[in-house]
């Protein structure tokens, strides 16, 4: 049965976004404040001629507060030395992730327009989660009493299947499955599917090539489109960090075709952000070294 496949998918969503050339690998590590490295307070930038395959294009700013590179293929990686002077770094990263997705206009747009239809989708997809609970219950009530009878009626419907057992429970009948295990529920119809394992809720629709990943702490955040990507994390913890991901299947007018940023710093501030500009997807040495500028300057 197809809608088995739903639990293999959703751990495979958790772990990568694919795009149509599979040209962007996202990975992400959790550090609580027990183990994460100690972020130093840092007042001018560290801006070294070369690291990996980025090149220091001139001398860093006499100020200490920015530094240019230039990379492979016309990419373009900024270090930035910001202070937060009183205010929140969540804030300070939101003018930055404006700033880069304005680079993409046409996939800005596109992604908004994404969001007014999800918040519709959403309102839509609670309300036949909890229909799906409710008739899953009953069911499962109803697979209960009708034990004695299960094998014949599997012979004679081919297109169902009803399985129960502690802790665990499968329905599916045509295009519809509802599957509860510990820490998962899986509720598909056709082409749309809501899946949630422990903190992380999925939502992908097939039809209009859409996939969504949340997490109840907002450590993941991924939303991928037929034709836009993007991608945010951020680390629990009493530092900043956090990571930012943009991308488009097209060049831009602007000539751009994937935009990030890598951020770190102590939570008063100030943090080190390295933005990305990338006229190729597949820009995963050029974030790779602007991380490892970001490490050098403020820690790991």
């Amino acid at each position: 049965m197809h809608h088995l496949l739903w639990p293999v998918c959703a751990l495979a969503l958790m772990t990568a976004a694919c795009d149509n050339g599979g040209a962007v690998r996202i990975t992400s590590t959790s550090s609580g404040k027990d183990t994460a490295g100690v972020l130093k307070v840092v007042d001018a930038l560290q801006c070294p001629q070369t690291q990996g395959v980025l090149t220091r294009k001139g001398s860093a700013r006499a100020d200490g507060n920015t530094c240019v590179y230039s990379g492979p293929r016309g990419s373009e990686v900024t270090l930035h030395l910001v202070s937060l002077n009183g205010g929140s770094a969540r804030d300070a990263l939101k003018a930055f992730e404006d700033r880069l997705s304005a680079d993409l206009p046409e996939a800005l747009a596109e992604a908004r327009a994404n969001e007014d239809r999800a918040r519709a989708e959403a309102v839509r997809a609670e309300a036949d989660a909890a229909r799906a609970e409710a008739e899953a219950e009953r069911a499962g009530a109803d697979a209960e009493r009708a034990a004695a009878m299960a094998e014949a009626a599997a012979d004679a419907a081919a297109d169902s299947a009803h399985i129960s057992a502690p802790g665990m429970r499968i329905d599916a009948h045509g295009d519809k499955a509802t599957v509860r295990l510990p820490g998962m529920h899986i509720d598909a119809d056709g082409d749309r599917a809501n899946i949630k394992i422990g903190g992380i809720t999925i939502r992908a629709d097939d039809k209009n090539s859409q996939v969504k990943v949340r997490s109840t702490d907002e450590v993941v955040s991924i939303d991928a489109h037929d034709n836009t990507a993007r991608i945010r994390t951020s680390t629990p913890g009493e530092a900043v960090r956090a990571t930012f991901l943009m991308t488009a299947d097209q060049s831009s007018t602007t000539g751009w075709r994937v935009v990030g940023y890598e951020a770190r710093g102590p939570s008063g501030g100030p943090i080190v952000v390295a933005t990305v500009r990338g006229k190729d997807r597949n820009e995963n040495r050029v974030f790779e070294a602007a991380k490892a500028l970001v490490t050098l300057n403020v820690g790991d």
